[in-house]
Parts: structure tokens; C-alpha cells; sequence
């Protein structure tokens, strides 16, 4: 018999050849990799360790062509299609069993246009990237805070940032997408364009086809005052932090964390692995005032390690990256909420003084300010009238800790469910969310399966936080 590995794929009674293999690699301007091939073992690899899978083929796309060619094959074959833009998909979403990984990680060219203030970047692109490019010309817009994170599924999702407050979410940065349907077509989307699909791919994540590349909007971000200050586990920070965006200037993003004191010089040795509050500062304002927001932040509670200084904008999104290497195992749950109420509080520090690991957090990004000023059916992502997106984040090194760790979050999220709305950002969704997916999408949902329906019918990019088309092959 042939070794499967090499000369045949075999998915339940379908079999591909090694003609149509060899057909597909020769298609390529980009590579083809198998799990014979030297480079698999690596190729294979997500950023979430808990997924350890073995897809059947793994294409790393040079280009559009090379995406047009992946789809056509993976839909033709009738062949699970995960893709992959930087990696980070938490659930595992790009990687599979068996299938098709599409890889756009060679995909990475950006081009700013300082005169339209705008940037394209391709679909490989990371944050670290996108970030890099444009803060030659003293300009930003709003991403992650983890800069290995990839622009694609991030923004896909909405894209919640340091930003948000002041230039709104990724999102509703977005100018124009480049896009490769499940027919293999390739489209440009905007709002004059294809408007469908724009609204569509404006929080809708990746079910509607793969994005090669993003046009945003950018605004005038150089340097930023920023950095995190810690503070004791206590309901009166949290209280203080809640007042803080009630009233701050839209230019201060703070997301507020609940993790264990980290090992850093600025943090004294005494709260090293104790849990306590973080707050994560990016004051894009203008340096006079500084001192002033220094001064809000001193008022939160007792300071127990602050480093808050002046830094490019970029340096902000990198602050997590040695804290969040890829090869952590990840298992997360998220919720919107419009106030922290007293029991919310008192959740929070439940759980917050039993975190099972430094490398886990939660984390409570404001999306008040310019996010609310975009009308909730204006894009796919619902939440316009949430204040915070909440997500509990248990990360940890070792496999052996996976139950433990998952066991806190699944508790912790069960616990805030009576204080929070009935859904939530779908980038902060675990693998069994699938069953949440209508409520995250809440008045938008009947559109995006219209969407669905007109553009993937038979459901090929269903390796995601999926919306079902209406009719037609669901499995």
C-alpha cells in the first residue's frame, strides 16, 4: 500500500492522488509541504500549544494567485480549509485534522500612503509589522497588544486596542479589503464596493473568505505615554479604574488586567506572584499633560510598581511578547459588559486571587469613546453599546496544568455570567463557544447568514466561530 503521507490523502471515502497533489505544488508560486516533507513538524505549528494537529497539506501562499489556487483545490476536493494569517487564533482555527492549511504568512508587503493617511498590508501581516511601517511617517491605528498578533484575524473579529477609545476598533479603521471567495474569486470590498461583504468582514470574522489584504485609515500617533502601574487586588481600584473612563479624555486607552505580580525590576520583590491589579497605559495626548495623567493614574490606589514613561507607539504593543511566547497553551472566554457592578467586582476578585498561573490574566479592554459612536448595525460587530470587553485569559507552559487551568476559566466565566450582557467579543471565544455565535452577533446575526449564504454556500470557511449558511453543506 502507498504511504498516505506521501502519495495519497485519504479523508473518509474520498481519496486524492498523488497526481492531484503533485498538480496543486506545481500550481504554486509558494510551497507546498506534506507531512513527509523536513519542514512539516515546523510548518504544522500554531501559537496556541494545546493544538497540536496534522493537517494532510499546508500551502504558504506567495501570493493571490496562490490563495485562488488553495480555495479552488481545498473546495473541489471537498477538503477542510484552515487559514492561517499570523497564527494566534486561540480555538486553533488555523490549523485542522486532515485538511488544507492555508498559510499567508509569506504574504507580509505594506505600503503606506502618507498623503491619504492610509496603509495596505497583506494578510500575513503581524501588528509588529503593520506598526513598524507606519510609525516612520508618526502615524497608527488601532491593533493588538500583543505585536506577534496578525492583523487579519484580529480585525476580522473587530480589533479591540490601546486606540479604540480615541480612533475606534480596527475595524472601523478599515477603508477596503482585498478578498478570495469560496468560488476562488477574487473581489475588492468597501463601502462602494461590494458593500455586503465590507459590512460583513467588519466583525464577522473569517467566514465569508480570505482577506489577502487590508486598507486602514491612519492617525496622527508617534509617541505615547505609556506602560503598566500595579496595584493591590482590590475592589476600590477597580471602582476608581471604572471612573477613570467614565470621565478621561478619549486620547487615554487603559485596559485593565488581574494577573500575579511579574518577576520585573520595577516591581517590588514582595508582590512577585501575588495577584493584583494592572492597569496598561497608552496616553496618545499631548506630552504636557503627562504629569497629569501620572497623577490620575497615582490615584487609583496604593502604586506597588509603576513604568510609565514616553516610548514610540509601537514599544506599547510589545510589552506582553516575552510574557506570551508562542508554545503557551491558551484557553480563553469572553463577555461584554455596559457597568461593573458591585458583584462583578466581587467575581472578579474571587477568581483574581486565585490565578492558577503568571502567564494568565484577565483583561478588560474599554470600548466606550469613538467605538459607541458607530451605529450598531453599521458593521457586524453588534456590542456598541458595551462599555468593556472582558476576556479570561488562563495561559500556562506546562501540559500537565491544561485541566486546572481550564477548570478557572470555565468557573470564572459561569460566575460573571449574571453580570455581564449575553454575549461577547468573538476573538476572545474558545473552541466550544460554537454555540454562543448568535448571541455575539445579536441584531446583526440574520445578515451575516444572508452574507454567508451568498458567498459560501456549502460552508468552506467553517474552521472559524462559524455562521452557518441557510442551506447547503454544514459539516
Amino acid at each position: 500500500m502507498e504511504d498516505p503521507g506521501i502519495n495519497t490523502l485519504r479523508r473518509d471515502e474520498i481519496a486524492l492522488g498523488a497526481d492531484a497533489i503533485r498538480s496543486l505544488g506545481e500550481g504554486l508560486h509558494g510551497t507546498l509541504i506534506q507531512p513527509h516533507d523536513d519542514r512539516y513538524e515546523e510548518a504544522r505549528k500554531v501559537y496556541n500549544a494545546i493544538h497540536d494537529r496534522r493537517p494532510a497539506l499546508i500551502v504558504q501562499a506567495a501570493g493571490v494567485a496562490d490563495v485562488m489556487t488553495a480555495v479552488t483545490f481545498a473546495r473541489e476536493h471537498e477538503l477542510p480549509l484552515a487559514v492561517r494569517g499570523g497564527g494566534h487564533s486561540v480555538p486553533g482555527f488555523g490549523t485542522c485534522d486532515g485538511g488544507l492549511v492555508l498559510s499567508l504568512e509569506r504574504m507580509r508587503g505594506l505600503r503606506v500612503d502618507p498623503e491619504r493617511r492610509s496603509v495596505r498590508a497583506e494578510g500575513g501581516c503581524t501588528w509588529a509589522d503593520l506598526n513598524h511601517a507606519t510609525a516612520a511617517f508618526g502615524m497608527a491605528t488601532t491593533g493588538g497588544i500583543v505585536s506577534t498578533t496578525g492583523v487579519a484575524g484580529l480585525t476580522l473579529g473587530g480589533g479591540l486596542g490601546y486606540l479604540a477609545r480615541s480612533c475606534g476598533l480596527s475595524c472601523d479603521n478599515l477603508l477596503s479589503a482585498d478578498v478570495v471567495t469560496a468560488e476562488g474569486r477574487f473581489l475588492t470590498c468597501s463601502e462602494s464596493r461590494h458593500e455586503d461583504l465590507f459590512w460583513a468582514i467588519r466583525g464577522g470574522g473569517g467566514n465569508f473568505g480570505v482577506i489577502t489584504s487590508f486598507e486602514y485609515r491612519l492617525h496622527a500617533v508617534a509617541d505615547i505615554l505609556g506602560g503598566p502601574t500595579f496595584y493591590p487586588l482590590d475592589a476600590e481600584v477597580i471602582r476608581a479604574y471604572q471612573a477613570l473612563i467614565a470621565e478621561a479624555p478619549e486620547a487615554l486607552g487603559a485596559v485593565l488586567g488581574i494577573t500575579l505580580g511579574p518577576p520585573l525590576p520595577f516591581v517590588p520583590e514582595q508582590w512577585h506572584g501575588r495577584p493584583v491589579i494592572v492597569v496598561l497605559t497608552c496616553w496618545s495626548g499631548p506630552a504636557t499633560e503627562d504629569d497629569a495623567i501620572r497623577e490620575r493614574l497615582g490615584r487609583l490606589g496604593p502604586v506597588v510598581g509603576q513604568f510609565v514613561q514616553r516610548m514610540p507607539y509601537p514599544v506599547i504593543n510589545t510589552l506582553f511578547d516575552e510574557l506570551l511566547p508562542a508554545g503557551l497553551y491558551h484557553y480563553w472566554k469572553g463577555c461584554f459588559t455596559k457597568r461593573l457592578s458591585d458583584e462583578a467586582i466581587d467575581v472578579h476578585l474571587d477568581f483574581g486571587a486565585r490565578i492558577p498561573c503568571l502567564q494568565s490574566a484577565t483583561l478588560l479592554f474599554p470600548i466606550d469613546g469613538a467605538c459607541q459612536r458607530v451605529a450598531p448595525d453599521a458593521t457586524a460587530f453588534a456590542y456598541r453599546d458595551a462599555t468593556f470587553a472582558t476576556v479570561l485569559g488562563p495561559s500556562w507552559p506546562d501540559p500537565g496544568d491544561s485541566e486546572r487551568n481550564i477548570a478557572w476559566g470555565r468557573a470564572y466565566y459561569r460566575a460573571l455570567q449574571p453580570h455581564s450582557e449575553e454575549g461577547g467579543y468573538v476573538n476572545f471565544m474558545s473552541g466550544d463557544d460554537a454555540d454562543r455565535v448568535r448571541t455575539n452577533y445579536r441584531q446583526n446575526y440574520d445578515r451575516l447568514v444572508e452574507i454567508k449564504t451568498r458567498y459560501d454556500p456549502t460552508n468552506l470557511f467553517r474552521l472559524n466561530q462559524n455562521i452557518a449558511p441557510s442551506s447547503g453543506d454544514m459539516a
